[in-house]
């Protein structure tokens, strides 16, 4: 028997609740223990309140065979905070527009289900960030991961920021511009893409320094090895900046030092045979598509 946890942004949308009613069927059909993440469950109430084989949870443990995120690539970035380093696996049902990350469509969750509990499927291990701060600021102390990207930028003024940054201990420039995306190579088809950034295989063993706006034409995106340990330094017109752990966002103070480095512990995505990477690129962002194809 598994142990599934569902997972959802706890607000109304009819394909969602579309998703949520065939999910539970199946699972329970498949003799599957189920659990609903809290808030998300008073959404739903409508269906899982006849279904007293269901419960909840507010955080989950080792025991949990299965996260099922209901949603679009935005419900995963959120649904991973919950996951953190317990090595559940996870799969993304769409019901947003895209789709990146979340691949199973709403009409195939029947057959993918089927698929996965029969062991016809492939894990994709996603290298995260880790973020530290000196001084330590205590939003981010207990989740200070990110899968797609950690991005620093402007608050409150027009006016750019500069961004002091570090490889290491040795010193690579200071960017001028609205800001800027350290990426996994999960996260390059992401914020870091709509900047001018490269696509990066997911299993690469790198992340992409993006420029938000720069104001020089030097200021190219930088590949470099997820071995790098990056420190960030901000200074600007405001006292205060953003940063950004995936759609997380904290305010810090300009005398903040931020360091990132590769997480020491990795998400599995629960990937179909059927699909991959180059087949994702193709269908979702039309890579390469030209008529005399």
């Amino acid at each position: 028997m598994k142990k599934v946890a569902i997972y959802g942004q706890n607000y109304i949308k009819e394909t969602t609740q579309i998703a949520v009613e065939k999910l539970i069927d199946v699972l329970l059909a498949k003799q599957a223990q189920v659990f609903i993440e809290r808030e998300f469950l008073d959404t739903q109430k409508a269906f899982v309140k006849e279904n007293t084989e269901i419960t909840t949870f507010s955080e989950l443990d080792a025991t949990f065979d299965l996260l099922i995120s209901v949603g679009g690539d935005g419900t995963i970035l959120r649904a991973i905070t919950y996951v953190g380093d317990l090595a559940i696996p996870v799969v993304g049902i769409n019901t947003g527009r895209l789709g990146f990350l979340a691949t199973i469509q709403i009409d195939d969750i029947q057959t993918a289900l089927t698929e996965i509990f029969n062991g016809d499927y492939k894990i994709s291990e996603r290298s995260l960030l880790s973020v530290s701060t000196d001084p330590e600021h205590q939003d981010i102390v207990s989740t200070h991961f990110a899968l797609n990207e950690i991005a620093i930028s402007r608050k409150n003024t027009t006016s750019m920021i500069t961004i002091e940054t570090h490889l290491d201990d040795e010193f690579l420039t200071t960017y001028w511009a609205d800001g800027l995306i350290l990426s996994t190579p999960t996260g390059s088809t992401g914020y870091s893409l709509s900047c001018g950034g490269p696509v990066i295989a997911p299993n690469a063993k790198n992340f992409v320094l993006t420029t938000i706006a720069p104001h020089n034409l030097s200021a190219r995106p930088l590949v470099l090895p997820d071995s790098k340990t990056v420190t960030l330094r901000v200074n600007g017109r405001e006292d205060q900046f953003l940063m950004s752990l995936d759609s997380r966002i904290v305010t810090l103070s300009n005398t903040t030092t931020v360091t990132v480095r590769k997480a020491d512990f990795v998400i599995k995505m629960v990937e179909l045979l059927d699909e991959s990477f180059l087949a994702t690129l193709r269908k979702k962002l039309l890579w390469g598509e030209d008529r005399r194809n």
